[in-house]
């Protein structure tokens, strides 16, 4: 061995040439923490990649360690010699430009003036550097667990909470330090929390399964005593003879909420849609009904004109019936006018709407089922002309109309492409149109497409495009239709802007 300081010895073990070892795992080292003598073995100088001929004691071997864990070896010695019993540090050394873990540990041997500390140097980087990836597994896990949405629980055999996710926190209203070490059954109402304990034991006793590896939809409670649906998988592992089972959660809140708005919807779209069917029919009648009546009157007053010089006794009576026919006529006229132009005029509540916001809601409705039929849909909305005054419901069916006319133009079609677009367009108004690649628009069916009754389908009515051209211009816009020139239609409505 080799000692640095105040002055210098060279000896080798017995038995054990100096430098035979080669990438040893221990170096044995002895320190003199008082005056900084430092006595190296062979091994010792090739952990700390010290020059075999260099000499050195304690303030070298300082100089050795790397910049940032300095203070720390500095502070375990300077420890040591205010008389401190044993020395043990953990740094870092270079060697050949890399960062080297090493770990000095130390005893004291001797005492007074004659005491020194003897021990030796570990090579503890294969160690250090597998906690490290390790730790950086656990903190990458760590991150994952933290971000995804689903709630994540880990609990014993004993249903006792040893992991409890950010997501989990959030759901549940509950801190990590206040939910790990309780039983899972706090996460839960009655009467599924007073026999979950029961639950877990029956599994454990038979394996009868009742969510493990199934998953189904239950009910969870908050720290605030609200209840919520959520939809629950749990898994089951076995680390050694423990066993755990990891719960996979996922809040159904806003979606129920969600499903529950557009069934709302769609209830109100179909009332609506009967509404406006019944009022287009009305609408024809009045328009059919009021020329027999208007003739009905014509002839009444015609008859009358001829009984006027007949000398038949009863010719005042016949004069003053047909007069009295003649006015429930035209006043029948006048009632079947009015309910016209009532239906005509729609009356609706109109408000300041997103254009956005309706193709998105019309879309939910309409494009069910649009994906397994191999649907795409493809939105290109100007953000700058996002507002309307418009009745929401009546135009959302209007929307809910063409697109499912749309889908069912394209069900033969090769290639199916669904487009919905909005614009400006002249005298402040906003185009939406709506574009497919079906089988396109024929002139025949063009010229009588918003005809009412007239449809190209086997069991279509003929009254949806008509109703929604008169929801439309209703609403001071219009609609109309086009065949494209790479085949399909596109479909274009005006809505007036809404001035802020």
């Amino acid at each position: 061995m080799e000692r640095g300081g105040g002055s210098e010895t060279r000896f080798a073990p017995a038995g054990e040439p100096e430098g035979r070892l080669r990438g040893p795992s221990f170096g044995p080292i002895a320190l003199d923490p008082a005056n900084g003598d430092v006595v190296w073995s062979a091994p010792a100088r090739a952990l700390f990649g010290l020059d075999p001929l260099a000499l050195g004691g304690a303030e070298r071997l300082v100089a050795l360690v790397a910049p940032e864990d300095r203070l720390a070896v500095e502070r375990e010695i300077a420890r040591c010699a205010s008389g401190a019993d044993d020395l043990d540090v953990v740094f870092r050394v270079r060697r050949s430009g890399q960062p080297h873990w090493l770990r000095l540990l130390a005893a004291p041997a001797g005492a007074g003036a004659a005491r020194r500390l003897s021990g030796g140097v570990l090579d503890i980087d294969a160690e250090m550097r597998a906690e490290e990836a390790l730790r950086s597994r656990e903190e990458h896990l760590r991150s994952i667990l933290e971000t995804v949405p689903d709630a994540m629980i880990v609990i014993d055999a004993l249903g006792i909470i040893q992991l409890f996710s950010r997501a989990a926190e959030r759901m549940f209203g509950l801190s990590q330090d206040e939910a790990i070490g309780q039983n899972v059954r706090i996460l839960m109402p009655e009467p599924d929390r007073g026999r979950h304990d029961s639950y877990l034991a029956r599994y454990l006793g038979g394996g009868e399964r009742r969510i493990i590896g199934i998953g189904r939809i239950v009910t969870g409670s908050r720290a605030d005593g609200s209840t919520f649906p959520m939809h629950l998988s749990v898994g089951e592992a076995q680390w050694g003879e423990r066993r755990y089972f990891t719960a996979f959660i996922r809040d159904l809140t806003e979606q129920q909420r969600t499903q529950a708005n557009l069934e709302r919807m769609q209830a109100e779209l179909a009332h609506v849609s009967r509404l406006s069917a019944m009022g287009e029919m009305a609408s024809a009648l009045a328009h059919e009904l009021n020329q027999p009546l208007a003739a009905i009157s014509n002839y009444m007053k015609g008859s009358r004109r001829l009984l006027a010089g007949s000398a038949d006794p009863n010719a005042g009576k016949i004069e003053s019936a047909l007069d009295r026919a003649a006015e429930q006529a035209i006043r029948a006229g006048q009632i079947i006018r009015r309910l016209r132009d009532f239906v005509l005029r729609g009356e609706s509540e109109r408000r300041i709407e997103s254009v956005g916001k309706l193709i998105e809601e019309a879309s939910a409705l309409a494009l069910v089922g649009a994906r397994e039929q191999g649907v795409t849909l493809k939105l290109d909305l100007d953000p700058d002309c996002d507002r309307v005054l418009a009745d929401r419901v009546q135009i959302q069916q209007v929307l809910v109309n063409l697109l499912r006319n749309a889908m069912e133009a394209m069900t033969d079609s090769e290639r199916r492409e669904l487009s919905v677009s909005s614009s400006p367009a002249a005298d402040g108004l906003v185009e939406i149109a709506v574009a497919d690649t079906g089988q396109g628009l024929p002139e025949t069916v063009r010229a009588n497409l918003f005809q009412p009754f007239f449809t190209t389908k086997e069991a279509g009515m003929g009254v949806g495009l008509s109703i929604s051209r008169t929801i439309v211009e209703a609403h001071g816009g219009k609609l109309s239709a086009e065949a494209n020139p790479a085949g399909g239609a596109t479909f274009r409505l005006t809505l007036p802007t809404a001035v802020a």
